[in-house]
C-alpha cells in the first residue's frame, strides 16, 4: 500500500496556487513594473530636455512613447497573468520578447540613438530578459499547459 505524496512536493503543473509559481508572478511583475517605471522616468527626462537636440531627438520621442504604451501593456498582462488568464500570459511572453529583440536591435545600431538612451534601454533589456526567462521556464509554462 503506497501512501499519498504530501502537498509540499506536489508537481506545480496546471496549478497557479503552487508557491513556485506564485513567485515567478511576483518576480514577473516587479520585473514589469520597475520596466514600465523607468520607462515613463525616461519620458519625464525627455520632456525635461526636449530643448536639448543633440540629447533628445525626434527618434528619441518615437522610441520612448512606444516603450512607455507597451510597458503600460505589459504590466496589464502580467496582472492578468497572475489572475491565471492563459492569453495575457501569451500575450506577456510575446511583447516581452518582441521588445527584448526591438532592445537589442535599437543597441546595436550606431549613431541612431543618443549614449543615455542606449544606456536606459540597456537596463530595459536585462529587466525584460528576467521576464522573458521566467515566463518562457518550466514553471509558468507548466501552470498554463492545462489552461
Amino acid at each position: 500500500m503506497s501512501t499519498p505524496k504530501p502537498d509540499s512536493v506536489a508537481s506545480p503543473a496546471g496549478d497557479l496556487r503552487h508557491p513556485s509559481v506564485r513567485q515567478a508572478f511576483r518576480s514577473t511583475e516587479l520585473l514589469v513594473g520597475c520596466y514600465a517605471a523607468l520607462s515613463a522616468l525616461t519620458l519625464v527626462a525627455i520632456i525635461l530636455l526636449r530643448h536639448h537636440p543633440d540629447l533628445v531627438t525626434d527618434a528619441v520621442w518615437v522610441r520612448a512613447s512606444i516603450v512607455v504604451a507597451t510597458s503600460l501593456l505589459m504590466v496589464s498582462f502580467a496582472v492578468r497573468t497572475s489572475r491565471g488568464h492563459s492569453r495575457s500570459y501569451l500575450r506577456l511572453r510575446l511583447a516581452s520578447g518582441i521588445m527584448l529583440a526591438a532592445i537589442a536591435v535599437i543597441l546595436a545600431m550606431p549613431g541612431a540613438f543618443p549614449l543615455w538612451l542606449k544606456a536606459e534601454q540597456g537596463v530595459c533589456g536585462v529587466l525584460l530578459l528576467g521576464v522573458v526567462v521566467i515566463v518562457n521556464g518550466t514553471r509558468m509554462r507548466s501552470a498554463f499547459a492545462t489552461r
